[in-house]
């Protein structure tokens, strides 16, 4: 953050200070939480995504979702699948979500972000915003199996080079905040755990019982996994 800082200074750039965000979080009635949903391709990121977002508006919670090949048709048309570029992709999402939870909005970010140090900086971005990284745990034949788009059978022929999972590596999160894992299950079985914990974990504080200690991510699911 301090070279953040610096870089603004030598660009004479000041951060403005604006209305308080924590007024726009009361008026909404919610707590803001961005949840990264990560990977393969064909894993069910998008339709898990699109799942929580529908069932937590049906709840009278206020969402977005940042969806990796919507932002590519737009925000991210100018990014091909370099490893560079693929860094800059997690970054605008990053900082797109950061802007989203600011409003108030419950983000959920779906993107393959295949490395770790991506899905690190898309954490540091987040700042003090309640930031789950979500592993989407479908394996790769599964996922090849689908191929809901057919980009596997045309990566297997050599057409999609630096392909996630075929020829480009799919770093797998080490501690994930929660694991969802697809294989056998309905979408609603599979988005459920994540639905539950971002219900609680977007609670306003002052409508939260217990301690200063309560951890509804701890207490929406100990385990964390499914």
């Amino acid at each position: 953050m301090r070279r953040r800082a610096n870089q603004l200074a030598d660009r004479n750039l000041t951060w403005q200070q604006l209305q308080p965000r924590e007024h726009r979080w009361r008026v909404l009635g919610q707590r803001p939480v961005i949840a990264w949903l990560t990977g393969l391709s064909g894993a069910g990121k998008s339709t898990i995504a699109s799942e929580v977002d529908r069932a937590l508006t049906r709840a009278g919670r206020a969402t977005m979702v940042l969806d990796g090949d919507n932002l590519r048709h737009g925000l991210n048309s100018d990014l091909h699948f370099t490893e560079r570029d693929r860094a800059e992709n997690v970054r605008r999402a990053a900082e797109t979500g950061k802007l989203m939870a600011d409003a108030g909005l419950i983000t959920i970010v779906s993107l393959i972000s295949p490395s770790r140090a991506t899905r690190e900086l898309a954490r540091i971005i987040a700042g003090d915003i309640t930031f789950l990284e979500v592993f989407v745990d479908t394996p790769l034949r599964i996922c090849e199996a689908r191929d809901p788009k057919g980009l596997y059978g045309r990566a297997r022929s050599g057409a999609i080079p630096n392909f996630t999972g075929i020829s480009a590596p799919y770093e797998v999160p080490l501690k994930p905040d929660l694991t969802l894992a697809t294989a056998g299950e309905t979408i609603a079985t599979s988005a459920q755990p994540l639905i539950d914990v971002l219900m609680r974990l977007s609670i306003p504080s002052s409508q939260r019982a217990g301690s200063l200690s309560f951890n509804p991510l701890r207490a929406a699911r100990p385990d964390l996994h499914c």
